[in-house]
């Protein structure tokens, strides 16, 4: 199966979204197909080989919409950033069409408006328009005075009708019809005054005076033009989180070719060059660090403002802040490949993807127009039928049309997933799709990975016992098998001969026994290094050791033992560190009530050990590879919501297998790509984040729901005179147009409240010390609270636009001894602990070139 991704036009309700989705649904050879009605895009999954793209454009046209693949590279190796901001640029463009079409409706609707209601508040008219008399100058100047509206906004008209003929009737359609009845009407209206006038019949003449419905038409159109400007300008905002993360990437960037540091654009920029990144510089792309030190600023890639320190081997992210120091770097990952592209793309396809809760919406969309003019229809013949006449009756109806718009309807779920999807992404999670973030918030059950999990994953030799051999021996002899094997405990033991200069010894018929550890020839004689499981089963006797091995595990030590010619020649302890967040998330996700499971290929007691340490009773030790998956499955088969976390190639199986699959972002690639969430940050606390922020968002589109369904559940009765009996209400299509407009807005507005989202902890307290895998602290230490506060002030900073300009504001201020500043660019603001004046403060980002406005 083939997936693609297509730009559709035209689409302007969840009407629309839904006919567009049902037609490629239709077409043979399509798996599925799904409609974003937000980002105006669809996603297709169907076989090539009995479809192609051109047949799915064709029948989105036929359906009469535009439709197009959706071009995300302009190049083999690198995503094309100025198609990705042009994107933005035509979303712009369209809010200041909408906001050039409301000047004008407007320009033309207040004349119009007094002329038709002046009168009515006393206000003088002109004098030819007064009176019975004058009533055609009067009715025709009204009608000359909404034909401009009509014109100006006529793409209601043209989009109305057309799907309309098609059988597909949309909003446009119900805007197109209510209007076009009340300007028909007026135009009528004119008819019959000239005739009264032409027969003396002045009450005539006094009778559709008043009936007039151009002022109505032509403030509907305004109206819903005014809501679609606000409802544009807030639906830009949800992909403010890919806009930040596009601005990001620097545009060039300087490297060494033929011994000279040239400046080059960063398309040009090859993996393997070498890239010079000077202080207070972005990092062009991701790599490794061959020359020099530095402090970088990763916030806009994990969400932390701890600065992180990074020296010769340690790898960068491109879009990443050079705080200080002077490096080169080796690129590694450029153009789509990077880090930023990836995450980029991730929000993108997130975005795309609709969650199983927006199916209720879908069905009822795609019914609703057609119900909604069946309705308008019956009741304004109804109130005719009964008598109230045909002002009555034509009201009833236009208002039915124009307040049941379904676009709140249709913006409940899209707006919210698309809010939350780049939420996560600026906090470091990595959201893959819309049913992912559904269901992080029904997650009752978390299986962690040992090794790069809970642990740093970076296990290091504790314990050498030597049997029969020399300890120069089986250094020599462990790390020449050991460096064959892609194990961590593999690594640590290679890691250890290295230090201790080993000699390399060659092996031959090197086998890998997964879970269990590796066998191969040295010297002509048959090496085995492995677990427990490995040496019974290859008949090695490890008995007179037993005591040594249970207290080795019994610190959380893990042994490796070495066998030659089925013979134990040697036992390596390897030791892997807790990470100090790995506590405290376990212990908050076990506040929220989930159970944390922990489950690794290490032995019970060694597992036990650790599991003991950071607070996890409920360990399944001793399981092959291949077995993770089967433990997942059964405790799905116990009804749990089941979150499978890990970062190695054998835990590919459980994670692709969990109800929720999440991969540590330092995994393997087949971790990552298993997986259907991935951490940035390597800390588990972002699972606490992950649920609460799939809660927020679950929560915000039920809102949405609920009110886009209390909204026309309430109006549509109302705008049909079911009220008018009982309680003397009978709705103005005006004041319906503007509900309709309200409602579409509140949804929206609604949804952007994720962008403030912030995390809650029962019992990791933000002020602790927490440190990611190389010891970098994430969060600051604060021993006596009410002594730091009174030192910590905040500071509103005015003129920073980009990561340049926090990078530098933060710069200048950390250079004041004894001070500790952190910059936040969202908030325009500053973070400084220490002992300093305002006068400093303002001194120093002053001569920076930035505003100090408040200081608290």
């Amino acid at each position: 199966m083939k997936k693609e991704r297509f730009w559709v036009s035209g689409m302007t309700c969840a009407a629309c979204s839904a006919r567009v989705e049902k037609t490629v649904s239709k077409l043979a050879g399509v798996e599925s197909a799904t409609v974003n009605l937000l980002t105006n895009s669809m996603e297709v999954s169907y076989n090539s080989s009995t479809l192609s793209s051109n047949e799915i454009t064709t029948a989105v046209e036929n359906a009469g919409y535009g439709a197009g693949i959706k071009e995300d590279n302009t190049s083999d190796n690198y995503p094309n950033k100025t198609s990705k901001l042009s994107q933005n640029k035509s979303a712009n463009k369209g809010v200041k069409n909408d906001k050039t079409r409301l000047i004008w409706s407007i320009i033309f609707l207040l004349p119009l408006f007094y002329i038709s209601m002046g009168h009515m508040m006393g206000l003088p008219i002109p004098h030819f328009m007064h009176g019975t008399k004058n009533a055609i100058a009067f009715a025709f100047t009204q009608f000359l005075l909404v034909i401009p509206i009509v014109f100006i906004n006529f793409n209601y008209f043209k989009n109305g009708y057309k799907n309309l003929f098609r059988l597909s009737p949309n909003m446009d359609s119900l805007i197109a019809i209510g209007c076009t009845a009340s300007i028909v009407y007026g135009m009528f209206a004119i008819y019959r005054i000239g005739y009264g006038l032409g027969h003396n019949d002045l009450a005539l003449v006094e009778k559709y005076s008043m009936d007039l419905y151009f002022e109505s038409g032509g403030t509907i159109l305004t109206l819903i033009t005014l809501g679609k400007f606000l409802e544009n300008r807030a639906k830009n905002k949800t992909t403010d989180a890919i806009t930040k993360l596009i601005n990001l990437r620097p545009q060039t960037a300087t490297v060494i070719r033929n011994n000279k540091s040239v400046e080059v654009p960063i398309e040009q920029v090859l993996s393997g060059d070498t890239v010079i990144v000077k202080s207070g510089d972005s990092i062009p792309v991701d790599g490794v660090i061959v020359k020099g030190s530095c402090t970088v600023n990763e916030s806009m890639i994990t969400g932390e403002s701890i600065p992180v320190d990074k020296t010769i081997g340690d790898t960068v992210i491109g879009a990443t802040i050079n705080k200080n120091g002077y490096i080169e770097i080796q690129a590694t990952k450029v153009g789509e490949n990077s880090t930023l592209n990836q995450i980029i793309k991730l929000v993108e396809e997130a975005s795309a993807t609709k969650a199983p809760v927006a199916k209720v919406a879908d069905k009822i969309s795609g019914v609703f127009v057609p119900i909604v003019i069946t309705i308008a229809v019956l009741s304004a013949t109804i109130w005719l039928l009964l008598g109230k006449g045909v002002e009555f009756s034509l009201t009833t109806g236009i208002a039915v049309l124009v307040i049941s718009c379904p676009c709140a309807l249709g913006l409940a779920t899209p707006t919210a997933i698309m809010t939350g999807t780049g939420r996560g992404a600026l906090m470091g999670i990595l959201i893959k799709s819309a049913e992912a973030l559904e269901n992080a918030c029904k997650i009752d059950t978390v299986v962690l990975d040992k090794t790069g999990t809970i642990t740093l994953g970076k296990p290091q030799v504790t314990d050498i016992t030597a049997i029969d051999i020399s300890h120069k021996e089986l250094i020599d002899i462990s790390a020449s098998i050991e460096i064959l094997s892609e194990h961590p405990l593999a690594y640590a033991v290679v890691e250890y001969g290295k230090k201790n200069n080993y000699t390399k010894l060659e092996v031959t018929n090197f086998t890998n026994y997964g879970g269990m550890g590796v066998a191969g020839i040295i010297n002509g004689k048959k090496i085995f290094a492995g677990n427990l499981k490995l040496m019974n089963d290859n008949k090695v006797d490890i008995s007179l050791y037993n005591q040594q091995v249970n207290n080795l595990a019994d610190n959380g030590k893990t042994p490796l033992f070495f066998a030659m010619n089925g013979n134990l020649i040697g036992i390596i302890a390897v030791a892997d560190t807790i990470k100090e967040s790995s506590k405290s998330a376990i212990k908050e996700l076990q506040g929220m009530n989930i159970d944390v499971v922990m489950l690794t290929g290490d032995n019970k007691t060694t597992a036990t050990a650790i599991g003991n340490s950071c607070g996890i009773t409920n360990i399944i030790a001793e399981v092959l590879p291949q077995d993770k998956e089967k433990a997942v499955r059964e405790l799905q088969h116990n009804n749990r919501v089941v979150a499978m976390v890990g970062d190695g190639i054998n835990d590919a199986p459980a994670l692709a297998k969990a109800d929720i699959g999440i991969a540590i972002g330092n995994g393997t690639d087949i971790a990552i790509d298993s997986a259907d969430i991935v951490l940035v940050k390597n800390n588990l606390i972002d699972i606490i984040k992950l649920i609460q922020l799939s809660k927020k968002t679950m929560r915000n589109i039920k809102e949405n729901l609920f009110w886009a369904l209390i909204y026309n559940s309430l109006g549509i009765p109302l705008a049909a005179g079911v009220f008018y009996g009982i309680l003397g209400w009978q709705l103005n299509p005006m004041f319906g147009a503007t509900a309709m407009c309200i409602s579409s807005v509140c949804v929206v507005t609604n949804a952007l409240r994720l962008r403030t989202f912030k995390p809650r902890f029962k019992y990791i307290n933000i002020n602790q010390s927490v440190t990611d895998d190389n010891h970098n602290t994430l969060v600051a230490v604060t021993e006596n609270r009410k002594e730091d506060n009174k030192m910590a002030k905040t500071v509103i900073i005015e003129g920073m636009m980009c990561p340049h300009c926090s990078g530098r504001v933060e710069k200048v201020l950390n250079q004041i001894e004894g001070i500790t500043a952190t910059v936040d660019l969202e908030n325009k603001s500053a973070t400084i602990i220490g002992d300093i004046s305002d006068d400093t403060i303002k001194a120093v980002i002053t001569d920076a070139g930035y505003t100090v406005t408040e200081i608290k």
